[in-house]
């Protein structure tokens, strides 16, 4: 595929203006929109991708293959196509969810290009394993997968608040429910399947950006021990536990974290 094909496969926009590059992925269920209010925040002073995951937001769904994106490694394999599509260097990733596993698994297979890595509510698995807490048994997983297949609108309407947390603001969780409703529901339960089954704890030590994981608290999809758990097993990584609750900072507490992405861009200012 030559760079047009894989921008537009991938919905790539850029914006902005700056030597450094800052490529924002989403999370499931999400698209790249999930990102805005943060990703407007660096414009002034960073060249800004935003893109869709295949299968999410205005992708190209023609290019949705299950036996490609049967794990993690197709999806960061489109991530660094889209780095060089881009012909980036020395760029930082930041990805929410399941994309700073993604961001993680780009950055081992080209350590040029992505130089730093934000993870924002990183798991590297969410099934609780000997010595490992993830935050779910395996049933539950089961469970929660089998209600996502057999009611994606029931599935969105009652995980959204859940996820979402700050249930003092209900405007949060209903974009959050438009955006899960919006998704393809085949495309999706595949990607909960590829999300929630999977397992990079091993790829963790591999990792040799630099990187800040930011943890939010009361977060049920990845609580404070999986984000120390990925804190101590990432080298050359700093930890910021955030004011913001919920798995989603990005939407809730933007300006929180755009100042945690600043400070660590930027250390010395």
């Amino acid at each position: 595929m030559g760079p047009d094909d894989i921008r537009s496969r991938n919905n790539v926009t850029v914006h902005g203006d700056g030597h450094r590059t800052l490529v924002f992925a989403h999370g499931f269920g999400c698209d790249k929109h999930m990102w805005a209010d943060v990703a407007a925040n660096f414009e002034d002073d960073h060249r800004v991708v935003l893109f869709d995951h295949v299968g999410a937001g205005q992708s190209d769904l023609s290019a949705y293959d299950s036996g490609k994106y049967g794990s993690l490694d197709g999806y960061a394999r489109d991530l660094v196509e889209i780095g060089e599509a881009l012909e980036l260097r020395d760029a930082v990733v930041i990805g929410h969810s399941v994309s700073s596993m993604i961001g993680a698994l780009a950055s081992i297979a080209r350590p040029d290009m992505f130089t730093q890595i934000v993870m924002v509510g990183p798991s590297p698995r969410y099934i609780d394993d000997t010595d490992y807490t993830g935050g779910f048994s395996r049933q539950q997983i089961d469970e929660l997968l089998t209600f996502l297949e057999e009611n994606h609108l029931g599935w969105s309407a009652a995980m959204a608040p859940q996820i979402m947390g700050n249930s003092e603001r209900p405007e949060l969780s209903e974009r959050l429910n438009g955006s899960f409703c919006s998704t393809d529901p085949d495309i999706a339960r595949e990607f909960a399947k590829v999300t929630f089954h999977s397992d990079n704890r091993g790829d963790l030590s591999r990792v040799q950006a630099r990187t800040l994981v930011l943890q939010c608290q009361q977060d049920i999809i990845a609580p404070q021990a999986v984000g120390e758990y990925v804190h101590a097993n990432i080298p050359n990584s700093e930890y910021r536990l955030l004011e913001a609750t919920g798995h989603c900072p990005n939407l809730s507490a933007p300006e929180e974290v755009t100042k945690a992405i600043r400070d660590f861009l930027h250390p010395s200012r």
